[in-house]
């Protein structure tokens, strides 16, 4: 009996900011032609421009020009041309023109996302001042894709050992207290809970929740947000079954190691998670959209216009990012056939 064919999962990655160290951290890492075992990648740009970060990069690998996704080799870094025009590329110089390219890159990736003709979406870092015109008004990635996609969005930081989500991620911190609610943080729980029973296969993961305000409020002395917000939402998910701890003092949590005891963890806003996940993580994290329909993952760094073009960009967290994707991708496919398994079982019963 002849075994079926294993799908090779199709990677789209968005190139990002041309003039940053996108381009270069993807050709670097399809420079190692394991990477193509795992996954067959196609970038969302043009030839020509891909041609020009080889050259001022001194990087040697083949890319292979594709106008059609059927076109895609499942060996070779393939480019999908959505532009036959010279891009004009200054390494290290924010450009509102090359914001144009990134945003045309990542919305035709998430567009055949939307359609199935790529299974995953790895998106490359632009800058968050160049992209915006009239026709995108989202301060990021993340945004978009929750007016693209199904589901309830949660920005999430990963790593094998380090797990952390957010309430708010990109809001001025004047705005963040006023954003916590008990609502948006039962939503955010349950949305993390489910992305590591279906993206990670743990079966009854234990969330830590951290307090907004110093020592956690201090008992009310330094904000009441944990007892009259915080607090409440942990004990009514802990009354359904839900294994969510909290709220800690955010300054003394990871520094005791305390994490380490727990799936995951939930910020009440971007830089109260985000530091110590960089601290301890930089270089290996990922940022990953859970809780949508679709799965997309970055590397957990930016443009990096500073070291643009002088060819040291570290591509580890772009690898990541890959490999996250595709193990996701693996993962959602087996909980999906476990769940329907059991379905059906329970139906014949």
């Amino acid at each position: 009996m002849m075994k079926k064919k294993s799908h090779k999962i199709k990677v789209g990655i968005s190139i990002g900011d041309m003039n940053g160290i996108g381009p270069e951290i993807i050709l670097k890492t399809f420079q190692d032609q394991m990477m193509f075992d795992f996954c067959t990648p196609i970038v969302f740009a043009s030839t020509k421009a891909l041609s020009y970060q080889k050259k001022a990069l001194k990087i040697d690998i083949p890319v292979h020009g594709i106008m059609d996704m059927e076109k895609a080799f499942p060996n070779k870094l393939n480019v999908l041309n959505l532009w036959k025009e010279p891009v004009p590329i200054t390494l290290g110089k924010p450009d509102p023109e090359i914001g144009k390219y990134a945003i045309d890159s990542f919305t035709k990736a998430v567009e055949a996302l939307k359609k199935g003709t790529i299974d995953v979406l790895v998106t490359a870092p632009f800058d968050k001042k160049t992209i915006q015109s009239e026709a995108y008004e989202f301060p990021g990635h993340t945004d978009y894709l929750s007016q693209e996609l199904e589901g309830n969005p949660l920005m999430f930081m990963i790593t094998d050992d380090l797990k952390v989500g957010l309430v708010t991620d990109h809001v001025p911190v004047k705005y963040v207290a006023g954003q916590i609610t008990d609502n948006k943080i039962q939503t955010k729980i349950q949305t993390m809970e489910e992305s590591l029973k279906k993206d990670f296969g743990l079966e009854k993961p234990k969330i830590a929740v951290l307090g907004l305000n110093p020592h956690s409020g201090d008992g009310g002395i330094i904000g009441k947000e944990e007892i009259e917000i915080i607090q409440p939402a942990i004990e009514k998910l802990n009354n359904e079954g839900h294994l969510v701890f909290g709220p800690y003092p955010a300054d003394s949590f990871f520094g005791s190691n305390h994490y380490k005891k727990f799936d995951a963890v939930l910020a009440m806003y971007h830089d109260q998670g985000l530091i110590p996940f960089k601290t301890l993580s930089f270089g290996k994290g990922v940022n990953y959209t859970a809780g949508l329909n679709k799965i997309r993952t970055s590397p957990d760094h930016g443009t990096a216009y500073e070291i643009a073009g002088k060819g040291i960009a570290n591509p580890d967290s772009f690898r990541e990012a890959i490999f996250a994707a595709i193990d996701i991708y693996k993962k959602r496919k087996e909980y999906q056939e476990l769940t329907e398994n059991v379905l059906e079982s329970q139906t014949k019963k």
